[in-house]
């Protein structure tokens, strides 16, 4: 079966696997001086890391990269100059509460769905679409199911395997029904990580802490909202459209208070203590979004800008979780 990869959480893998590929949203690692594009200057690390994953990719049938922010877009650029792998650019609007908005990601959906099919893929009846939608988000469901019994780093693993693998790939089981508890709940905020980045977890469990809500673009914050199951069977891609356009938030998002909703549920559910801000220091978007959410938080928030070199967690990075949580004891 043919694959096709891509990073950004608002290209729906249930639209491309019912076009009969399979997708795989991919997370990338941190690209070295070595690495086919090495220190690109102005490129931020991880649309770096994402460019290498592509070109080395030699099992991929064909990449989709989305307008998200101007990097997706140099993103994009760069493939297309310096790959032979058939890429797609999927308009995403960063305005999202109006009808236009929503016609103008139906559209591209549809516009995706004939890139599908030019790659050997088949257009899916709107019952072919139903069936596939629904099979991934029982998954996905039984992937949420786990959360609570598993440490933070299975967890968000865990949601990596199933963004990667999809529904085929979820063998998970819980063999025993005792809540995973210990450590300060804390939360991780910001955009996707690398995956050099997942020792964080590590160190804040290391350091006393426990992180109980992964709201990173490759955590639960980027995974679409439940399907309603009349409207599935009713309009199965006009569905499939409010489940990712209409419910993931982000900071790039205009306006983007969806966010805040989602980060205030979520923070209050969890009893979360302490808030790690996770950004690039190339990332405007979400350097932007520090200072607004210091102010609205209410709880302690601690800053961590990171190169995306190969080695995420320096001795600095470390000290400062460390320390942090010892205010927090």
């Amino acid at each position: 079966m043919k694959t096709i990869i891509y990073t950004c959480p608002y290209v729906p893998a249930e639209w491309i696997a019912a076009h009969g590929l399979r997708p795989s949203r991919i997370m990338p690692g941190a690209a070295g001086s070595t690495s086919p594009v090495g220190r690109t200057e102005g490129v931020c690390p991880y649309i770096r890391g994402f460019v290498n994953e592509v070109i080395r990719n030699t099992q991929a049938s064909g990449v989709v990269v989305t307008t998200v922010c101007d990097q997706m877009r140099r993103a994009f650029d760069i493939i297309m100059r310096r790959c032979e792998l058939p890429a797609f650019l999927m308009n995403v609007p960063s305005t999202w509460q109006s009808v236009a908005a929503h016609k103008l990601y139906l559209d591209e959906l549809r516009r995706l769905g004939e890139f599908l099919v030019r790659l050997g893929g088949k257009s899916p009846s709107s019952r072919a679409l139903a069936k596939v939608m629904l099979e991934y988000d029982t998954a996905r469901t039984s992937v949420l199911t786990t959360r609570g019994y598993l440490t933070s780093s299975q967890y968000s693993e865990l949601i990596a395997e199933f963004n990667r693998d999809g529904k085929s790939g979820i063998t998970t089981t819980i063999n025993e029904k005792k809540p995973f508890t210990g450590g300060i709940p804390l939360a991780i905020i910001g955009g996707p990580l690398l995956r050099e980045d997942f020792g964080i977890f590590d160190v804040v469990e290391n350091s006393g802490g426990c992180i109980v809500l992964d709201a990173t673009e490759t955590g639960e914050r980027g995974m679409c909202a439940h399907f309603d199951l009349r409207r599935l069977r009713d309009e199965p891609l006009i569905e499939l459209s409010n489940a990712y356009f209409g419910s993931i938030p982000d900071a790039f998002r205009r306006p983007n208070n969806q966010l805040y909703n989602w980060l205030k549920r979520e923070l209050a559910c969890r009893e979360v203590r302490g808030i790690i801000f996770w950004r690039y220091i190339w990332c405007d978007i979400w350097h932007a979004e520090l200072h607004r959410l210091k102010q609205w938080a209410n709880l302690p928030v601690l800053d961590v800008d990171v190169s995306g070199d190969e080695q995420a967690l320096t001795v600095r990075t470390i000290q400062r979780i460390h320390a942090f949580l010892e205010v927090l004891q």
